[in-house]
């Protein structure tokens, strides 16, 4: 009896980890909206699955296992004879374990932010060769070089390596995966890359999700750039102590970690260098909006990386 409420609690928690995934976004979803005088973005068209390390795969059962799984529900909640019985029988839709979804975050999509001047201003780079260090990712990486400030930290740390900086603002780990596979992977083989990638994507997926996306980016980074070293950053907090998103980027930053194999990936936390003992952003070092480094933050970010970036460019 008490091997059979084991099993079925281990099938209840599954049953209602599935429910509790959301609505993927429509596959057709639109970018986000254009300012005046610009042509509207072509509709986002969700693209193939992306490899995934089975260090960070997310288990998924197959149909048969599907079935295997709610057959055996069924059966127990027919033959239980508690005063539970009717409660169970009325909620057993909801506690079938339902298919896995398609995990959009592990697909080479084109995103808006990767359409256009950007996307093909990167790939002529690309093809140009001369590139020592690729810097990867969204706005967090990508406004290293916006304003003065910024841009003098930018120079302080990466002034004398040749770099490239393929980040966009509001990219998602989607839209670094079809960049690279797009042009923006080919035509030079550098030393090092930085990673960071999936802040924007805490919105619409779940951390094991998100963390899957991100395998997925080294993994075709690994493709692309056969011989390269990856410093794969943590994903930085954002918002204020409290919020739920800290804890999904916890989440998934727990299991990107899994990465890290000290030959190829090296993965580093720098996180908490950004906060005081609060948890609070140090005063001047991210914006207002508790999500985009300024140039105090970008120089604790700077000095943090510097020496494993220059070890591993050795």
């Amino acid at each position: 009896m008490k091997r059979t409420q084991h099993i079925s609690i281990a099938l209840l928690a599954l049953a209602s980890y599935a429910l509790a995934q959301p609505a993927p976004p429509a596959a057709n979803a639109g970018g986000p909206p254009q300012g005046p005088g610009r042509a509207p973005a072509a509709p986002v068209v969700i693209g193939p699955a992306a490899p995934v390390p089975p260090e960070i795969a997310i288990p998924r059962p197959t149909p048969e296992e599907l079935t295997r799984v709610n057959d055996a529900l069924k059966a127990w909640i027919a033959s239980d004879k508690s005063q539970v019985k009717p409660l169970l029988e009325k909620f057993e839709p909801l506690m079938l374990l339902q298919p896995p979804r398609a995990n959009n975050a592990a697909t080479f999509t084109q995103t808006a932010q990767r359409q256009g001047a950007r996307h093909l201003g990167f790939a002529e780079t690309a093809s140009k060769g001369n590139i020592d260090l690729l810097l990867h990712g969204d706005s967090i990486t990508d406004w290293w070089v916006q304003g003065d400030a910024n841009k003098a930290m930018f120079d302080k740390y990466f002034g004398n390596i040749k770099t490239a900086n393929f980040a966009v603002a509001g990219d998602t780990t989607q839209g670094v995966l079809w960049g690279l596979k797009n042009g923006e992977g080919q035509g030079f083989q550098p030393k090092a890359v930085m990673l960071m990638i999936g802040t924007n994507n805490t919105g619409a997926s779940t951390a094991p999700e998100i963390a899957e996306g991100v395998g997925a980016v080294v993994l075709e980074m690994r493709k692309d750039f056969p011989n390269a070293k990856i410093l794969l950053l943590a994903i930085f907090p954002r918002s204020i102590p409290g919020d739920p998103v800290r804890d999904k980027i916890a989440e998934v930053n727990r299991i990107i970690s899994r990465l890290d194999d000290q030959q190829y990936v090296f993965y580093i936390d720098i996180g908490a260098k950004f906060l005081d003992e609060k948890g609070v952003f140090l005063p001047d070092s991210f914006r207002a909006d508790n999500l985009h480094p300024q140039a105090k933050g970008y120089d604790i970010w700077g000095a943090a990386v510097k020496d494993k970036l220059a070890e591993l460019m050795k």
